[in-house]
């Protein structure tokens, strides 16, 4: 790049590190938010500024909000025993777009892997077996993706739940093995919850 940009290049660095993004579409992102300064590049740095200041985990379910407490958590009607345990917050995202769930839900953080040396007390398996046991749970759902660690994960929680009295069901019909939720239209998503079977 031509001499006095170190400042771009930084920028096309740092954006090329997102998901989906290399270095040719950072690149092109970067140059098109330079073209449309006014309209997009001070509008997005103010809100990157605001959201990197207020954002913050819930302390509950590890979804992403502004409170200690996410909206969901907070809602006293989505109490109605069911807890839906996704993988990320962009999977509890996805099936939030869908509408077709009332109940409360818990982020994982992730999936039990032997192969990256991840287990239950690096996930928030823990803190979701003392919601079972404290929340009034009657159904866990899992709805985690249809991946080999992902339905690893989900054996070895319905595993923890033996004997509990609890329901444990999974998303049926619509996700496809290898499929992630992020990635599924919102009908896909609905038509699956509503189709849970035992797990």
């Amino acid at each position: 790049m031509a001499g006095g940009t170190e400042d771009i290049e930084a920028l096309i660095d740092i954006m090329a590190r997102l998901p989906g993004l290399g270095p040719r579409s950072a690149r092109r992102a970067v140059l098109h938010l330079i073209k449309k300064r006014a309209l997009l590049m001070h509008p997005l740095a103010k809100a990157m500024t605001h959201v990197a200041a207020t954002a913050r985990e819930c302390l509950t379910c590890g979804n992403i909000g502004i409170a200690d407490t996410c909206a969901i958590c907070a809602n006293f009607e989505r109490g109605n025993g069911q807890i839906c345990v996704v993988e990320d917050v962009a999977d509890l995202w996805a099936l939030e777009r869908g509408r077709a769930f009332q109940g409360r839900y818990h982020v994982l953080g992730g999936t039990l892997s032997a192969l990256d040396d991840v287990g239950p007390d690096d996930l928030r398996i823990p803190k979701l077996l003392d919601r079972i046991r404290t929340d009034g749970i009657t159904e866990v759902i899992l709805a985690l993706n249809a991946t080999v660690d992902g339905q690893t994960t989900a054996h070895y929680i319905a595993g923890e739940l033996e004997g509990s009295g609890v329901t444990v069901s999974s998303l049926a019909q619509g996700v496809p093995v290898g499929g992630e939720l992020d990635y599924l239209d919102d009908g896909t998503i609905s038509a699956a919850l509503r189709a849970r079977k035992s797990f």
